[in-house]
């Protein structure tokens, strides 16, 4: 794959579109957007969109990855993936966008499994044999921290989503990013290949009239396909 420069946003819309919603992600100017909890309008002028294919619930989406018209060389992914996910190729590498269980997301579809670490193992272990191993850009709302304290998902379940990402021979480059809650690691989250060049990881606070758009941040990776290592992570 050609070396690409790319900005990649992840952002947990809970189900919200408007304006002020909109202009948060026009400031962050994203070339590709992994989104969760997304209505059907949540689509700004000069993208497209690939969407989940799990019954909307509340009116939104599990999923969604947006990406600006003016990149080049994107398709559709059609191999096997969670219903809970949606993913879209650009040159060489499926991005895919994820929502990965937490503890009170019930046993319905299209959740299998009786604990938190099982759900997450049957979702983790299905996208781990589907996508390409070593050529997917990975995020989205996994609902597990990868360091400290773990309050929305379970330990076992964390250890199951690690597993995957050694599978697919990604690293979280999120891994490290603080949660809006002081103390607490991120549980959102951008895996990429492990030999992509990272330029920048930063969490955004997504605001309009200093008040919060969602009850998540966001977190930006601007990234180059195919170069050598380098990392500056802010908060």
């Amino acid at each position: 794959m050609t070396s690409t420069l790319l900005r990649v946003g992840t952002w947990n819309l809970d189900g919200r579109w408007d304006s002020r919603v909109e202009s948060a992600m026009e400031r962050v100017g994203a070339d590709v957007w992994l989104l969760t909890e997304v209505p059907d309008e949540a689509v700004p002028p000069g993208y497209r969109a690939s969407w989940s294919v799990a019954p909307q619930v509340a009116g939104r989406h599990w999923a969604a990855v947006l990406v600006r018209d003016s990149v080049r060389t994107v398709a559709r992914w059609d191999g096997d993936l969670h219903p809970a996910s949606a993913a879209m190729v650009v040159g060489g590498l499926v991005f895919c966008s994820s929502v990965l269980p937490w503890r009170s997301c019930g046993r319905e579809a299209p959740w299998q499994g009786g604990t938190t670490a099982e759900k997450t193992a049957a979702v983790t272990r299905r996208l781990a044999d589907s996508l390409p191993r070593g050529a997917t850009v990975w995020g989205g709302d996994w609902n597990h921290a990868l360091h400290g304290p773990e309050r929305a998902g379970s330990l076992e379940g964390r250890e199951h989503l690690r597993e995957a990402v050694e599978k697919l021979d990604l690293r979280v480059v999120t891994a490290e990013c603080p949660h809006r809650v002081a103390g607490l690691s991120t549980i959102d989250h951008v895996a990429v290949p492990a030999g992509t060049s990272v330029r920048t990881v930063r969490r955004v606070e997504m605001k309009a009239s200093r008040r919060h758009l969602t009850d998540h941040d966001a977190y930006v990776v601007d990234l180059r396909a195919g170069g050598s290592r380098r990392r500056r992570t802010t908060a």
